[in-house]
């Protein structure tokens, strides 16, 4: 484990391996760089591949109060430790992070992937609930962690019964863990999950170009997956500079023999 300074002074961790141009992994809701640990290594051939903790995860610091642009300095501080500019590939909560750090570092993020951003634009899944952000933030502040942890489980479509189940199960502790960093997830997501497309013109003057991407299979259902798939199109129709691709067979959590290749053909050519 490596480590740098935020501006704000926050301590992130990283991992850091491989050889060749810089890559670094944006990791979604609850992940943190152990998660990512099996893709760094398939990706390692090819790149010099950085996996972190976001902040209020794992070995990383977190510094109060929040707001997007402190975890677009995190991100920041990576590229600058990595030598000024690099790939950033982004999944989920972690590609809109990686597309406002893409729109505040347009000089630092050389080639941008996104794999699944969890827009919400039209009417195929609810809306965000008003005082989302700030009630995840009170429970999780009262001490109520597993109940922050089910709250945003549930809102993202796990079912109520899935959830009891997974507060029995052994890695529970490791999501109350992160529960602070879920309130940030949300935050990211806020403005872009309210059923309008309009939001995300935002990132009309992002010109990095950009792979863009989903799975066939994402969230196991026709309808969840219809969101999923609708916001994916959106962003790629909004970014001037964007390829669209979908992964056949693969859902919210791809695969690395598919994703590899993917971001290998795309960073590398």
């Amino acid at each position: 484990m490596s480590t740098v300074i935020s501006k704000d002074g926050t301590r992130i961790a990283f991992d850091q391996s491989g050889q060749g141009p810089a890559l670094i992994l944006v990791s979604g809701a609850f992940g943190t760089r152990a998660d990512e640990a099996h893709l760094a290594a398939a990706l390692a051939p090819y790149f010099t591949v950085f996996a972190y903790d976001r902040r209020a995860r794992g070995d990383s610091g977190d510094t109060r109060p929040y707001a997007v642009e402190r975890e677009v300095e995190d991100l920041e501080a990576l590229i600058d430790e990595a030598g000024g500019s690099a790939f950033v590939f982004g999944h989920s909560s972690g590609a809109a992070l990686s597309l406002e750090a893409a729109l505040l570092l347009p000089d630092k993020i050389t080639k941008l992937a996104l794999y699944e951003p969890p827009f919400i634009i039209d009417a195929t899944r609810p809306p965000m609930p008003e005082g989302y952000v700030a009630h995840l933030d009170e429970l999780v502040a009262s001490g109520h962690r597993g109940d922050a942890v089910e709250r945003f489980m549930t809102f993202m479509g796990t079912p109520v019964e899935v959830v009891a189940q997974m507060r029995q199960s052994p890695t529970w502790p490791h999501l109350e863990s992160v529960a602070q960093s879920l309130v940030y997830d949300a935050a990211i997501m806020e403005d872009t999950e309210h059923g309008d497309p309009e939001p995300l013109k935002k990132w009309a003057s992002v010109a990095t170009p950009a792979l863009v991407m989903d799975g066939t299979m994402t969230m196991g259902s026709e309808g969840a997956h219809t969101f999923m798939r609708n916001g994916t199109d959106a962003i790629a129709a909004v970014l001037p500079n964007a390829q669209r691709l979908t992964l056949e067979g693969q859902d919210h959590g791809p695969s690395d023999e598919t994703l590899v290749p993917a971001l290998q053909a795309f960073f590398l050519t």
